[in-house]
């Protein structure tokens, strides 16, 4: 059963990356996040059950350790995201320093949302599960992702200016 997870797990695992990035707004964190899903998916092969999605187990698997994460990290010390420095080498001029504005309002706007909506428009916008997946993955109804979702563009489309 492992080997078939293992076999799974390569397929899946870009997304799996990108949703963590989403949440974790790190890639060093994200990347641990990544590891240690794959790590409790291959110890709990057993509890993964073939004809189910694989992808939303994974998912799952991924935001709740994202949820343990962040529950270990209130009681951390305080820590410096290196992301944030605008004083480190290898920045491009102008273009770049847009270009991260631009993603830095990008995420602040995504960051307001509260996590229920900001977890639904990860996976539905940005990972392109179904309503139906995304609601497996977060143990809700299928209406709930949708009304979810639905405020969740309402309230980007405010804050970036954008009415739709």
């Amino acid at each position: 059963m492992a080997k078939d997870i293992s076999a799974r797990l390569i397929g899946v695992l870009p997304r799996l990356r990108r949703f963590a990035l989403s949440l974790a707004g790190r890639r060093d964190v994200a990347d641990d996040l990544v590891q240690i899903s794959c790590e409790k998916a291959l110890a709990n092969a057993d509890s993964w059950k073939e004809g189910t999605l694989f992808d939303a187990w994974m998912f799952r698997i991924l935001r709740n350790t994202w949820i343990d994460h962040t529950r270990r990290r209130k009681t951390e010390g305080k820590t410096e995201d290196v992301y944030l420095r605008e004083d480190l080498v290898g920045l491009r001029g102008d273009i770049d320093i847009e270009n991260r504005l631009m993603l830095q309002k990008v995420w602040e706007i995504v960051g307001t949302l509260p996590d229920e909506q900001r977890e639904v428009l990860l996976l539905v916008c940005v990972e392109g599960l179904t309503y139906n997946e995304a609601a497996d993955v977060l143990e809700v109804p299928a209406g709930t992702v949708m009304s979810r979702l639905a405020r969740a563009r309402a309230k980007i489309a405010a804050l970036s200016g954008r009415n739709e």
